[in-house]
């Protein structure tokens, strides 16, 4: 479909807002796991809170998903940036453990993350293929990782680490997608902020899933 020059600004400036606080939380994020990296009393702290945090985070990702529609922008953006710092404490102890896996996966997310998104803004495809069976391949990669605990080995981390790349690759381009069909809506004020927000989160987790399953496979090669 070929875009107005009106449906076109909606668009960019629709998804120039949602990539802004993307941006901003993984800033947010970087920020806070280098900070805590270097101190190692806060560290020691955060590693023993590390489960407590993980479920924090997770109660603010069902918050935002539950709440969207009845919170106003503000507390929608307080959440997503909570969120981002929780992600920046858990990740601390990535930094110690291995700084050039760290350093080796946030590029190569960056330039897979990039590419994926182009895809899912220009591609006349129609991707919700994508997102009915991406919720079913995360339930098997989640079972996967399951299984390795108790059976571990190389081969099948590195194939948990691939796969997933590939199912949060498609993610990203699926969830792109959907940002650009909501821009043609012509959301607009309070609404369009919010949305920019909630998607901003989704992309934001797609981009933190593929550094965690590159990291995964960077790691194990050491």
């Amino acid at each position: 479909m070929t875009l107005t020059v009106n449906q076109s600004s909606l668009v960019r400036d629709f998804i120039n807002r949602s990539y802004s606080w993307m941006c901003a939380g993984l800033v947010l994020t970087a920020a806070i796991a280098f900070i805590t990296s270097q101190n190692v009393a806060l560290l020691s702290a955060v590693a023993s809170l590390g489960l407590m945090l993980i479920i924090v985070q997770f109660g603010v990702v069902m918050a935002m998903s539950f709440l969207i529609e009845r919170v106003n922008s503000a507390v929608a953006g307080v959440l997503f940036l909570v969120y981002a710092a929780l992600t920046g404490l858990v990740f601390s102890g990535l930094l110690v453990f291995n700084m050039p896996a760290v350093i080796m996966s946030f590029g190569v997310s960056a330039l897979t993350f990039g590419a994926m998104s182009l895809f899912g803004m220009t591609t006349r495809r129609d991707l919700s293929a994508i997102g009915r069976f991406g919720f079913f391949a995360i339930i098997g990669l989640l079972l996967l990782m399951i299984a390795n605990i108790f059976v571990g080995g190389n081969t099948l981390n590195l194939l948990i680490g691939g796969l997933g790349v590939v199912i949060f690759a498609a993610l990203t381009a699926y969830d792109t997608q959907k940002l650009r069909e909501m821009a043609l809506t012509g959301v607009q004020g309070e609404t369009a902020e919010k949305g920019a927000i909630y998607g901003a989160l989704q992309l934001y987790l797609d981009f933190i899933n593929i550094f965690l399953l590159l990291f995964r496979i960077f790691s194990s090669r050491d």
